[in-house]
């Protein structure tokens, strides 16, 4: 029988890989609310390479949303860096979109298709008539191209999001960024819409970046699983899943790797609750 992956703490394994595609360095990020500063993630490091699905798996509290967000450009590292094609990232920018969880991030007033098409004209990256003919393709590759005319409203949660994966890769963007888009779905669409995701990454082979707090939804996802600790979020383990391809692993393997991953998820909340952090 082949060996479970294994994690490896407090880094990666990349040897004979080509250069990543993002690295992050020894990351600090922290943010501000009314009454503290606070520290989301200290010193985290990782790799992500083309055609990863890459899994950020941790916690509520432990800074993956706002890592994600400084993948996206939008908050600085006090400590650190983040590199996109050894280039620092310092901005936001169309090579990086986003996905968000909510279901109110596509336009009201504005089809599905003019949705779809709006950042494309409005980066400028594409002209009009080139904009819509991807709109379409990127519409009909969700399995939407009978709701193209439809306003939001008219749609269901999961069709919105679908939409809002649609707009984020006509973009051709380097790194796809999903923070739990499929977290407000009941079960059944989001197991569905996990499936559908899968499929759609058999066809684009697109870079993903994708935040969960769900073993089972980082397991059915990833080819890489990094697991972080506890607020602040510092890197515990990088877990290889061995699927390239995507979709299901078998029973053994599934059990394996879930009660391997639980076990430091758990593990580290345990001894946090003990010292009283």
């Amino acid at each position: 029988m082949e060996a479970m992956p294994t994690g490896t703490p407090f880094g990666t394994v990349d040897a004979g890989r080509k250069p990543p595609l993002l690295h992050v360095e020894g990351a600090t990020l922290q943010y501000r609310t009314h009454r503290h500063l606070v520290t989301a993630t200290y010193r985290v490091g990782f790799d992500v390479f083309a055609a990863d699905r890459f899994i950020l798996l941790g916690p509520s509290g432990c800074g993956k949303s706002t890592l994600l967000k400084a993948i996206a450009g939008f908050v600085k590292p006090v400590e650190g860096g983040i590199f996109l094609h050894g280039r620092p990232v310092d901005r936001p920018g169309p090579d990086r979109m986003m996905v968000f969880q909510e279901f109110d991030q596509l336009l009201p007033w504005k089809t599905v298709r003019d949705n779809v098409a709006f950042p494309m004209l409005s980066s400028r990256k594409f002209g009009r008539r080139e904009a819509h003919e991807r709109a379409k393709r990127y519409i009909d590759l969700v399995n939407l191209g009978k709701f193209a005319a439809s306003y939001p409203h008219q749609l269901s949660g999961g069709m919105k999001q679908r939409v809002a994966i649609a707009r984020a890769m006509a973009m051709e963007p380097d790194i796809l960024l999903m923070d739990e888009p499929f977290a407000s779905l009941d079960a059944l669409t989001r197991r569905k819409m996990q499936d559908e995701l899968l499929a759609i990454w058999r066809q684009v082979r697109c870079t993903i970046v994708f935040v969960t707090h769900s073993i089972e939804e980082a397991i059915l996802l990833g080819s890489r699983i990094l697991v972080l600790s506890p607020h602040p979020g510092r890197v515990r383990a990088l877990w290889e899943t061995g699927r390239d391809r995507g979709g299901e692993a078998s029973s053994e393997e599934f059990r394996a790797l879930h009660d391997a991953i639980e076990e430091i998820l758990f593990g580290e909340s345990l001894m946090q609750e003990g010292a009283g952090i």
